[in-house]
């Protein structure tokens, strides 16, 4: 997957985490959306799979909901 595709489908994995995570973290979800997710990766990033891509948008929600 590469970096514009990740940018594609960066919404839809938040919208994944929402519908997972308990209704009190929805803050966080929100801060995530207001990133543009062209600054999240560089153009020649690459992910090796989509689970990758998801792993990174999961990483993200963790470390935002710890500060």
């Amino acid at each position: 997957m590469d970096a514009i595709e990740f940018v594609v489908k960066y919404e839809t994995y938040l919208n994944e985490i929402e519908q997972a995570v308990k209704p009190e973290y929805a803050p966080v979800i929100e801060r995530l959306r207001a990133n543009d997710p062209h600054d999240l990766v560089r153009p020649e990033s690459w992910f090796h799979a989509e689970t990758d891509a998801r792993g990174f948008v999961w990483t993200l929600f963790l470390k935002e909901k710890n500060i």
